[in-house]
């Protein structure tokens, strides 16, 4: 991959897009991790604003220090950048002494892992309100049509997907071509809503290298003659592409013949 071209394919669809909606800029979350911090240096090479927010809930120091980090390193790299913190513990916690009790504890923990995801959306939805900004999102190819391991509404309520045509090892190629901190390079991609240090690959049973592998294997028919892993990785892959199809296609809208409404 020629990562100069790329970068600047990218860095310039982003500038067009946002000129063309009038708006003045991009506002985007930032997680400690590589996608963030690759989808928010596009952004700020753009020129126009960039807000970035760190939205804690009940996180790892290391994730909130990586992200830190990186916002401190954007700063000194471009002058279009500022930072807002937003400590949304608290609303969670008080999200949860709301809701009513279950009896399935491992649900609710899920229910609420999802949850965490909708609220920062929330809050970089307000921001963006506020500031005549654009969502940025920072999915890429593996999670957003491959195992769509993204939260429906969370995560996935963006207004546009910078990096959505990049295999994760293409998202580690950009990084290191726009110098991005190697603490963030060297992470295991995790997101972050367990409060606990559970990377992805612990969550979905593969790594992203192997993800890449069964996403390629299927979209080309080569699915045969496999050894026991790629057996295993390729089960894992549609298993979870199947699961999560309803996040990747367009909400089913019930068509009412026109007969029906005479």
């Amino acid at each position: 991959m020629n990562t100069e071209k790329v970068t600047n394919h990218i860095v310039n669809w982003l500038k067009d897009y946002a000129t063309k909606a009038g708006v003045n800029g991009f506002v985007i979350g930032i997680s400690g991790g590589i996608d963030s911090a690759v989808t928010s240096t596009l952004c700020a090479r753009t020129g126009l604003e960039l807000l970035c927010l760190e939205m804690p809930i009940h996180q790892a120091p290391t994730q909130v220090n990586r992200a830190l980090n990186h916002i401190d390193w954007l700063n000194s790299n471009y002058k279009n950048v500022s930072l807002t913190q937003v400590n949304l513990t608290p609303v969670f916690d008080g999200l949860i002494n709301a809701l009513p009790k279950v009896d399935n504890e491992e649900e609710r923990f899920m229910s609420l892992a999802n949850t965490r995801a909708r609220l920062r959306m929330t809050s970089l939805y307000y921001f963006a309100a506020l500031k005549g900004l654009l969502v940025a999102g920072t999915g890429n190819k593996v999670e957003d049509f491959g195992v769509g391991f993204f939260t429906k509404y969370g995560d996935g309520g963006v207004d546009l997907s910078p990096i959505a045509d990049l295999m994760k090892s293409e998202v580690y190629e950009i990084a290191r071509h726009l110098g991005i901190n190697q603490e963030i390079i060297e992470a295991a991609p995790t997101d972050g809503l367990w409060g606990d240090d559970r990377t992805d690959e612990d969550q979905i049973g593969a790594s992203y290298d192997e993800l890449e592998w069964a996403m390629k294997a299927m979209d080309q028919g080569l699915t045969e003659n496999l050894n026991d892993r790629q057996s295993k990785v390729l089960a894992i892959y549609n298993k979870l592409h199947n699961a999560n199809i309803h996040k990747m296609v367009p909400i089913p809208v019930c068509e009412v013949p026109e007969a029906l409404k005479k």
